[in-house]
């Protein structure tokens, strides 16, 4: 998680606050539950990034078959890419 990423979350939630006290939470509002989040930046990634670079950032291994080099090159574009991922992060709907 970028520290961008970190900040934004900390300006919607600034507490510390416990996993079933959020779940609890959403469901009674029917707001999207957290465990949704995963598959929620996912499509928003796979909008703004290649899906090769969306799988490395959200730890996808299993679905990559990488060499040292191409790790490399995945990280050089996952820090080109993710800007965009975060802007539209905060402009889509979920964040408002």
């Amino acid at each position: 998680m970028s520290r961008e990423t970190a900040e934004l979350l900390k300006a919607v939630a600034p507490r510390k606050i416990s996993r079933e006290a959020v779940t609890k939470y959403a469901k009674r509002r029917n707001l999207t539950l957290p465990k949704m989040f995963k598959k929620v930046s996912w499509r928003i990634m796979v909008q703004t990034m290649p899906r090769e670079v969306a799988r490395f950032i959200q730890s996808r291994f299993g679905e990559l078959r990488i060499s040292e080099a191409r790790y490399e090159d995945l990280l050089t574009e996952a820090d080109k890419h993710y800007p965009s991922y975060l802007f539209a992060l905060r402009s889509h709907e979920l964040i408002q």
